[in-house]
């Protein structure tokens, strides 16, 4: 009996399992992909918004590189005559003239003065934040908001105001100071007939603008910071100074690094307070390179070809660092 059983056994083939019909043990057969499927829904969604971009961004953009490769005056804007394909005489043209590298040097300068004083403001506003109490802070950063939220021509206006000789504020305020300190004759002071003044008036203009953004974003920062560390730090005995390069600027670094970058893009193409401030086009010494496009493209006889050339060339300078903020962005939500 047991041998009948054990000769059946043998011979009776058994079905091959899953682990036996893949060759290894344990083995599970791969599971079924499912067909793609293409769903318009997602595309749908953003078609309006890629629409919007297409229309306010690439297609200027497409006509600026159009408009610097050719000789464009007033008469081909309104179709009288063609306009002629000049290559690459434009850049030629800009890249060759010593009042472009002139007005690169102002635009560089200024901006340079613009974001290290917005910097500096805007941490040191955001420091004072972190200090006061939940009301005080609230009250002092819609304030600060206020002045952000403000159109560039009206703080333009205000700061034209400021400084008008015979009746501004600064002068007036200048004018009470002992001459020993400051000298005389602030009252009758023309603040807008040199570069030199013109451009302190703006950097002003610009970080009472620009550092309430900065202000709050470091406020932002500083709250993550974790306040045991503070507190080690004040047990030690740590000046302020020591505190804030030790561990305040080595954790919110890529916070500065974000906003270093977005005040040069913001700051290299201002264009409206300097154009009020300096009566607009008439004092070429205090042109940056927004301002020199435009004079450039709208002066007569227009030359909208050279003037397309200078702008492409700011753009040129402000896509390198919008690269570089992207690249950090990129970064930053890989470490996150």
């Amino acid at each position: 009996m047991a041998n009948t059983a054990s000769k059946a056994n043998t011979a009776a083939p058994r079905a091959p399992g899953r682990a036996e019909r893949s060759g290894r043990p344990g083995a599970s057969s791969p599971p079924r992909r499912r067909p793609v499927r293409f769903r318009p829904g997602p595309y749908l969604l953003i078609a309006p918004t890629v629409a919007t971009i297409a229309v306010l961004i690439l297609y200027p953009i497409g006509q600026l590189v159009w408009m610097s490769f050719h000789k464009i005056g007033t008469r081909e804007v309104r179709g009288l005559d063609p306009a002629k394909n000049v290559g690459f005489k434009n850049f030629d043209t800009v890249l060759n003239d010593d009042f472009f590298w002139k007005v690169f040097v102002n635009t560089v300068l200024s901006a340079a003065a613009m974001v290290v004083f917005t910097m500096i403001v805007g941490t040191l506003v955001g420091l004072l934040l972190n200090r006061l109490g939940k009301r005080m802070s609230l009250l002092v950063s819609s304030g600060a908001l206020l002045a952000w939220a403000t159109p560039a021509i009206s703080s333009a206006i205000v700061y034209k105001w400021l400084f008008t000789p015979g009746g501004g504020l600064v002068p007036w305020l200048l004018d009470l100071l002992p001459d020993w300190l400051v000298g005389g004759g602030w009252d009758d002071y023309n603040w807008f007939s040199e570069p030199l003044t013109t451009y302190v008036v703006l950097v002003l203009c610009v970080v009472w603008q620009s550092f309430p953004f900065i202000a709050v974003s470091v406020l932002a920062g500083l709250k993550s910071v974790p306040s045991e560390l503070y507190e080690a730090a004040r047990v030690d005995g740590s000046s302020a100074w020591t505190t804030f390069w030790q561990i305040t600027f080595p954790l919110l670094k890529p916070v500065f690094l974000v906003l270093t970058v977005l005040s040069i893009i913001w700051d290299f193409k201002v264009f409206t307070q300097l154009y009020f401030l300096s009566g607009g086009t008439a004092n070429r010494d205090s042109f940056n390179l927004a301002m020199y496009a435009y004079s450039e493209a709208v002066a007569f006889p227009a030359k909208y070809g050279l003037g397309g050339a200078i702008a492409l060339v700011l753009t040129a300078i402000l896509l390198v660092f919008t690269g570089f903020y992207v690249r950090v962005m990129i970064k930053q939500g890989e470490v996150a």
